[in-house]
C-alpha cells in the first residue's frame, strides 16, 4: 500500500476519534460504587457512564461519602512560626487566610406588601445557629455584585409540552438580564427521564440561549436527579473557596416519576451546595397540586421563592421578581458559638429587630465530619 495513502487512512481514524463526544461524569453515585466499603455492599453496582450530554442517576446513600464538604469549616487557618494558630489579624498570613468554623449565607428581607428592603445594617437583625446566638459576625454586606452562580433547569418531559416554547424564550431574556460578562456564570440543563446538560457553566448569553433552545418536551420526570447532580457536580464545586451567590432557577409542575434519588436527598445536596433555589411551577390548573408543594419546599429549605403564574404571561414576570431578588440581597460571614464537626445538620435562623420584616434564608447547613 503507498504510503501517502497510508497517511490518508491515519488521519481519518485520527480525525474520527477527535470528534467523539466527551463524557460526563455519571452522577452522583455511579462512581463511587467501587470504591465503597462492606458497609456499602448492599448498594447497587455501579452503572458505566452514559452519553456526553445524559446523565443517569443511580441510588445514592442520604449521606454520600463522596459529598465534597462545604464551604463551612472546610479548612484549618495556618499555623504560625511558633507552631501557635496564626491570628486573622496578622499581616504575614492575610494572603492565605482561610475561614474555620465560618459559616456564610445569604438572604432576602422584605417588608409586609413583599417589597425588597435594602438598606438595614448588621444591628437591625439577630443571627442564631443551631439554637445559639453566633459567637462573632466576621462580616456584612448589602449584597448586589458578588459574582452569580446560577443553574437554570428546565422540565422538559410531556407533561410541559403545552408551554414549553413560552417558557424556553421567558428563560432566555432571563439570563440576557441577569449574566454580567466576566462576573457571572450560568448552565442549563434539561430533565426529563434523565438530566442533560445543554450548556456548561459560561458568561456567554448567546451559548446560555442555544442550550435553552435545544431542548425538546418528552419523557418521564426525573427533577430531583437533575436537582441533585447540579447542585453537587456544578454548584458545590463551583469556584470553592471565593464568594459568590449560587442559585438554581427550576422550571417545573413539581411532579417527579423516574427519579433514583429522594426529595430530602435533593434538599440535603442544596443546602450542602449552599444553594438558594427558585421555583416556577408549570401547573396550568389553576389548584395547588402536589407538585406544587414539592416546590415549595424546595424553595422554603433553601431560602428562595415559589411562584405560580396562573397565565403563561406571569412566567416572564416571575423571572423578572428572581432578577430583582438576586440584586437585592444581603450577605453574612459568622462562626457558631458550639461549632462541632461531627456531619449534623445545623440550623440557621436570621431575624430582623422590626417585626414587620419578613427574612428568608436557607433553613441550615451540614457541618463536615472529622
Amino acid at each position: 500500500m503507498k504510503p501517502s495513502l497510508l497517511l490518508a487512512l491515519f488521519g481519518t481514524a485520527l480525525l474520527a476519534v477527535a470528534q467523539q463526544p466527551a463524557e460526563l461524569p455519571s452522577a452522583p453515585s455511579a462512581t463511587l460504587q467501587q470504591q465503597q466499603s462492606k458497609d456499602a455492599a448492599t448498594q447497587a453496582p455501579a452503572q458505566a457512564p452514559t452519553s456526553s450530554s445524559t446523565l443517569a442517576l443511580p441510588s445514592v446513600p442520604k449521606d454520600p461519602p463522596s459529598a465534597p464538604k462545604p464551604a463551612v469549616a472546610s479548612a484549618d487557618l495556618p499555623k504560625g512560626q511558633d507552631g501557635k494558630e496564626a491570628s486573622s489579624d496578622d499581616p504575614a498570613v492575610t494572603t492565605i487566610k482561610v475561614g474555620v468554623n465560618e459559616v456564610n449565607v445569604i438572604f432576602t428581607v422584605t417588608d409586609k406588601r413583599n417589597h425588597f428592603v435594602k438598606d438595614l445594617t448588621q444591628p437591625d437583625f439577630k443571627f442564631v445557629d443551631d439554637g445559639k446566638p453566633v459567637a462573632r459576625i466576621d462580616s456584612f454586606r448589602k449584597e448586589t455584585n458578588l459574582p452569580l452562580r446560577v443553574g437554570l433547569l428546565i422540565d422538559a418531559s410531556n407533561s410541559v409540552r403545552d408551554r414549553f416554547k413560552f417558557e424556553q424564550e421567558s428563560a432566555i431574556e432571563f439570563l440576557n438580564q441577569i449574566i454580567r460578562p466576566k462576573s457571572d456564570k450560568a448552565f442549563t440543563i434539561g430533565f426529563d427521564t434523565t438530566a442533560e446538560v445543554t450548556q456548561d457553566f459560561t458568561d456567554d448569553t448567546d451559548l446560555l440561549g442555544k442550550g435553552v433552545r435545544m431542548l425538546r418536551p418528552g419523557g418521564g420526570t426525573a427533577m430531583f436527579d437533575a436537582i441533585y447532580y447540579a447542585c453537587r457536580d456544578k454548584l458545590l464545586k463551583e469556584n470553592a473557596g471565593t464568594a459568590t451567590r449560587k442559585a438554581i432557577i427550576l422550571l417545573s409542575d413539581g411532579e417527579d416519576n423516574q427519579s433514583r434519588v429522594t426529595r430530602e436527598e435533593a434538599v440535603d445536596m442544596a443546602q450542602r451546595a449552599e444553594v438558594i433555589i427558585y421555583t416556577i411551577s408549570t401547573n396550568t390548573s389553576g389548584l395547588k397540586l402536589r407538585g406544587d408543594k414539592v416546590l415549595e419546599r424546595f424553595a422554603e429549605a433553601t431560602g428562595g421563592r415559589a411562584f405560580f403564574p396562573f397565565k403563561i404571561s406571569d412566567v416572564a414576570n416571575a423571572f423578572s421578581e428572581i432578577q430583582d431578588e438576586l440584586r437585592s440581597q444581603y450577605a453574612v460571614s459568622y462562626v457558631p458559638a458550639d461549632f462541632a464537626k461531627d456531619g449534623h445538620f445545623r440550623s440557621i435562623d436570621i431575624v430582623a429587630d422590626n417585626k414587620k420584616y419578613k427574612v428568608r434564608a436557607r433553613k441550615g447547613y451540614f457541618s463536615p465530619k472529622q
